[in-house]
């Protein structure tokens, strides 16, 4: 059942390819970030508002994403978290079509961390000859690893990139006043949204500020060798605290000169959910249960 379960899955991620290839020759337009020295941050928003799944019900999307990280982590099954993979990126990429680099490059830091604390699960250390396969290092110790430790670790990577694609899938494709508008609905405590809304924008505000100082450090030559950009980096950090200061005391008189009374307010697009919406949610779930089901 697991060989069938593995070519249905590879089958699948064969025709997600496909669909995005034909998808990719009939688009005759990119969509591209202006400019990237704050990083792929500065683009979550840009790329949330251009994703072809902004059309979407935000509810439908936060619970999909929800019930799919959750199912990946309960049932610890590495199947059921190449499907959630294979099926978030596929949304994000082909459906939402987002740059596959984009992605891939956002992708590139949680993997790492990935990688080296399961490496620390894969392999261990004796000072004398353990495990499946083992090498002496220095004749002084061996690092050993075994079938086990290493399916462990696969089990590991994967588990954690289904979440962090499912996450991907719910940020990448979700505004920011559309998933506090979810919140509300579920009634989170407002003063949880508005401080999350607010330090969010207010990243983006530092991030700005950096760069701008950043720059104008570079073309003084503030960075010409170690010693410089050292000094360079203090003045920075100092400048930076005292900016963003300032800015968060026009960003707060901004929002009171609109009558801001503790609570911000948001004008949204009514989306419904299609039925189709809906009956492609409950089969992914029921094909997630049924991939743990036949796998365990």
């Amino acid at each position: 059942m697991k060989t069938i379960i593995t070519i249905v899955l590879i089958l699948a991620a064969a025709a997600m390819f496909a669909h995005g290839l034909w998808k990719g020759r009939k688009k005759h337009h990119h969509f591209h970030i202006g400019h990237s020295h704050g990083g792929s941050t500065l683009g979550i928003d840009a790329f949330a508002y251009a994703s072809k799944m902004r059309a979407w019900n935000a509810g439908f999307k936060v619970l999909l994403a929800t019930v799919s990280l959750i199912l990946c982590i309960a049932f610890n099954n590495i199947y059921v978290s190449v499907a959630v993979i294979l099926m978030m990126g596929y949304l994000t990429i082909v459906i939402g079509e987002l740059e596959l680099d984009h992605y891939i490059s956002m992708m590139t830091i949680p993997i790492v961390f990935m990688v080296v604390g399961a490496i620390t699960i894969a392999i261990g250390y004796s000072f004398s000859p353990a495990g499946q396969y083992n090498l002496h290092v220095f004749n002084l110790f061996y690092i050993y690893c075994s079938d086990k430790s290493l399916i462990q670790a696969a089990v590991l990577i994967l588990k954690a990139l289904g979440a962090v694609s499912a996450l991907y899938m719910m940020t990448l494709t979700t505004p920011l006043t559309e998933l506090v508008s979810v919140l509300r609905k579920i009634h989170m405590p407002q003063l949880i949204v508005e401080l999350m809304n607010m330090i969010y924008r207010y990243i983006f505000i530092m991030l700005e500020t950096y760069t701008r100082l950043k720059n104008s450090a570079e073309s003084r030559l503030g960075y010409c060798d170690f010693r410089t950009s050292c000094y360079s980096f203090g003045n920075i950090a100092s400048n930076l605290f005292v900016v963003s200061l300032n800015k968060a005391n026009a960003y707060y008189n901004a929002l009171e000169a609109r009558c801001y009374d503790g609570e911000l307010n948001f004008l949204e697009d009514v989306k419904p959910v299609r039925s189709w919406q809906i009956v492609f949610g409950i089969s992914f779930i029921c094909a997630l249960c049924l991939i743990w089901f036949v796998t365990r």
